[in-house]
């Protein structure tokens, strides 16, 4: 197991002659590690590691310039969302937000502004599908950056590097960490420039993890592939206990053959993955209250993994 190199520097031999490692907000040991990992588990040749999923969607924007447009789907992460529009709306980046069910809706908010697409698949919390290498290739006709959070998929089950997204972003903190005692993120991508201009964000803004953290992805990595295919199992079992529920109303799971994606799903993922979210029939917020609070079985809780 990988040591938990718990310092902050490392000696020199002489002014800047250092072995690979000299401070540790650029670079540590254990993160090395770590970041290592993140690339294996998402086929990529580079991986960075942050203090959390929104910071590395944070080092993602930083990219951008005043004046740049985004092309984000139009059901997303609650704390993506929030970012674009409360933090980098505010120094002139401007944000689509679209229903990418259909990849040819992208295409009529391309103009010669657009740098990024950002899309997540399956979505928070709707579980829409989104086709990534047919978004992979609008980005690539148009010279555009894009970016697939795929959180809630994991590596375990899909890959969009493999599907031609240019940086995939992971909240660790979820499945890849899976064990809901640490709040971290990364970055995985090929390409070397990409790798050194999103390093120096890295380095120079300093949202890293501390060792410990890496040390417990880590340990997290190692049981993923176990863990999924049970998120697998159990998920398609609630999800049809929920839809033959009578006081269930509509249950969003991206595994039903009748889900409006299913056939993408199907293509570009191993699994349906252990996420779903679901309305009741008596629509109200009391209601659905009163459910939340009398889970037994797990914990009510943010977060998920």
């Amino acid at each position: 197991m990988t040591p938990i190199y718990q310092t902050s520097t490392f000696v020199q031999q002489a002014p800047a002659q250092h072995k690979g490692y000299e401070y540790a907000r650029s670079q540590n040991p254990t993160r090395t590690a770590l970041e290592a990992a993140f690339a294996a588990i998402e086929n990529g040749k580079y991986g960075l590691a942050f203090s959390s999923g929104v910071a590395a969607t944070d080092a993602v924007i930083k990219l951008l310039q005043p004046g740049d447009e985004v092309i984000a789907g139009n059901d997303m992460y609650g704390g993506t969302y929030r970012m674009f529009t409360k933090i980098f709306s505010k120094f002139g980046i401007k944000f689509h937000y679209v229903n990418m069910q259909d990849a040819n809706n992208i295409k009529q908010y391309i103009n010669s502004n657009t740098k990024l697409l950002w899309i997540e698949t399956p979505t928070n919390p709707l579980m829409n599908i989104t086709d990534i290498a047919a978004v992979a290739a609008i980005a690539k006709q148009n010279k555009v950056l894009l970016c697939v959070d795929n959180t809630f998929a994991t590596p375990y089950l899909q890959n969009p590097l493999d599907l031609g997204a240019d940086i995939v972003m992971h909240s660790a903190t979820k499945y890849l960490g899976g064990h809901s005692d640490v709040i971290q993120g990364s970055l995985m991508m090929n390409d070397d420039n990409l790798r050194e201009q999103l390093y120096f964000i890295q380095k120079s803004t300093g949202a890293v993890p501390g060792p410990m953290d890496c040390f417990l992805v880590l340990r997290g990595i190692k049981t993923l592939h176990v863990r999924m295919q049970r998120h697998c199992e159990n998920g398609e079992k609630i999800a049809y206990f929920l839809r033959n529920h009578p006081k269930v109303g509509k249950v969003y799971w991206c595994g039903f053959e009748d889900h409006l994606n299913y056939e993408i799903a199907k293509k570009q993922m191993r699994g349906f993955g252990g996420m779903m979210s679901f309305t009741l029939k008596n629509d109200s917020v009391d209601e659905a209250k009163r459910v939340l609070s009398s889970t037994k079985i797990f914990a009510l809780a943010e977060s998920l993994g």
